[in-house]
């Protein structure tokens, strides 16, 4: 819901080729031989990747490649509440929405028909500097009041941010780049062996703590810095969504 049509970010975006042509071969040349389980895949397959995208194929056969579909996204208007609404209209199943760190923000997409909210900032990937999800947590799980499930994402890099996050009332935590970078570096085993690593330091909190069960934790088992948890009646002067 906070998603902003930027073209260029300050800390630099990596490139992707708009198609595999002889140039970007030779200028892939070496990454590739770096990481010879990676060529030895696509050899195996005896099909070069394909760096289109094909969900935004138009219907007729057309499909864009990766740089068209990044221009067509931007030039697509950004959600409105009413959009929220006209998929509630078509979908009965569970609507989460992603984005909210306002707690009137939060009210008015479970009036729209969310049953879960996800406090995020997006880990400050379109507005450097944005308020930490953490610090709008309780005043969200206020406004929520237990109408939908709530999920907490923003620099969750071990167990004890899953921890921070639980007792500050989130129901789940998400991970967004952790798992990334056990992706990149050891493929669907990295993904595992970090998983394994926040369950791992999870588990030695709880043991830490004396807890026995999730439903154990609470705000209590944190030492919050005053100021660092925003009262609801702070967020008066915070931007939120309008439209």
């Amino acid at each position: 819901m906070d998603a902003l049509p930027i073209q260029a970010r300050d800390w630099g975006s990596p490139v992707i080729p708009a198609q595999l042509d002889l140039k970007t071969m030779i200028q892939f040349t070496p990454m590739g031989l770096s990481r010879p389980g990676w060529l030895l895949s696509y050899l195996r397959r005896r099909k070069l990747p394909d760096l289109t995208v094909p969900n935004f194929g138009d219907g007729t056969g057309s499909v864009p490649t990766m740089a068209q579909a990044f221009m067509q996204w931007l030039a697509t208007p950004l959600p409105t509440w009413k959009d929220l609404e006209w998929i509630r209209s078509l979908w009965q199943g569970p609507l989460m929405v992603k984005g909210i760190w306002h707690p009137d923000d939060a009210r008015r997409a479970i009036d729209a028909g969310a049953t879960a909210i996800g406090v995020s900032n997006h880990g400050g990937n379109n507005l450097d500097s944005t308020l930490s999800p953490l610090c709008a947590l309780p005043a969200i799980v206020d406004a929520v009041d237990g109408q939908a499930e709530i999920s907490f994402d923003g620099g969750v890099r071990r167990g004890g941010d899953v921890f921070k996050a639980l007792a500050l009332g989130a129901d789940v935590t998400l991970i967004g780049r952790a798992w990334l970078f056990g992706l990149s570096a050891n493929g669907e085993r990295g993904v595992s062996e970090v998983i394994a690593a926040l369950r791992s330091s999870f588990d030695k909190i709880m043991l830490g703590v004396g807890h026995n069960s999730l439903s154990e934790i609470s705000i209590e088992d944190l030492v919050v810095p005053e100021g660092f948890v925003l009262e609801r009646s702070a967020f008066g002067a915070l931007p939120r969504i309008t439209t």
